[in-house]
């Protein structure tokens, strides 16, 4: 197995994982796993942990795993009736399960095997976090404790987003980056969220009207539906090792700077906000209403 800190990084992976690739990873691993008793657990590199390695690997193995679930860019899986493992794949991970006699993959630096001999293993792009937290004390995890709900969440209504803008102050963009406002949309889905209901990156949550609010929720809610619909993105894995389908091509705006609108064919420009960078179409999204 290979250090965390030493995993070879793809260019393609400078952008974490976000919410359509966790929510496709946690049904799968509610189907395959749920169920299963841990028999073994090995961590090459254990600052990734939260807690001592002999401890990690004491209050894991023998443990049934109950459920897996995802919020945010976070997967919650609960271990027997008393804990919850917190994984966080960082810049990006491949989670992959094996069957008995399967050849695992060449390089990884987490390994799960299960009582049936089935299991999986995790191989890290750059970091990750691997905490596991009492289930009565998740309230305590700083990571985690804070995080605001989750766009695909049936309580994420329209009316839910409104009021929730309706208390906060700052740009479009940074606000739905907060993982403390929403959790799980990243730097990815949101170019084409935000191209979808003409907003600039940059336009002032004030600024915004009902019907740029309305579209803006259901430009969201649509992009991570397709994308789900569709595996994921196209340079992650699920947890068989397939690629995603939601590739290039089904971008409107993002990563296409040079090239011409899709809507009016002005020339897509790369713009720097804040700490990240965006895409926009200058006509379609203009800063100043």
């Amino acid at each position: 197995m290979l250090p965390i800190a030493l995993s070879e990084e793809n260019p393609e992976r400078s952008v974490n994982m976000e919410l359509p690739e966790l929510t496709i990873l946690s049904r799968q691993m509610t189907k395959e796993i749920v169920g299963k008793r841990i028999l073994e657990v090995e961590v090459a590199n254990p600052k990734c942990l939260n807690m001592p390695w002999k401890q990690f690997q004491k209050k894991v193995v023998e443990k049934t795993i109950k459920s897996v679930e995802n919020r945010g860019k976070w997967l919650f899986v609960k271990l027997g009736s008393d804990h919850v493992l917190l994984f966080n794949p960082g810049m990006g991970a491949d989670v992959t399960h094996f069957k008995p006699n399967d050849k695992l993959p060449e390089k990884y630096q987490i390994e799960f095997t299960l009582d049936d001999k089935t299991g999986f293993t995790i191989r890290v792009w750059w970091f990750c976090y691997l905490h596991l937290m009492q289930a009565d004390k998740l309230g305590e995890h700083k990571l985690t404790a804070k995080m605001g709900i989750t766009p695909l969440d049936t309580r994420f209504t329209a009316n839910y987003f409104k009021q929730l803008l309706n208390k906060k102050r700052g740009n479009i963009k940074t606000f739905l980056l907060d993982q403390k406002n929403l959790a799980g949309i990243g730097n990815v889905y949101i170019q084409d969220m935000l191209f979808n209901a003409k907003l600039h990156p940059k336009r002032t949550i004030s600024s915004l009207t009902n019907a740029e609010i309305e579209a803006l929720y259901k430009s969201i809610r649509s992009m991570l539906n397709e994308s789900i619909e569709l595996g994921g993105l196209a340079y992650e894995k699920d947890f068989y090792g397939n690629k995603g389908r939601y590739d290039v091509k089904r971008f409107k705006i993002a990563y296409k700077p040079g090239k011409p609108c899709p809507i009016c064919q002005t020339t897509i420009q790369k713009i720097k906000t804040g700490s990240t960078s965006s895409f926009i179409c200058p006509s379609c999204q203009p800063l100043e209403k």
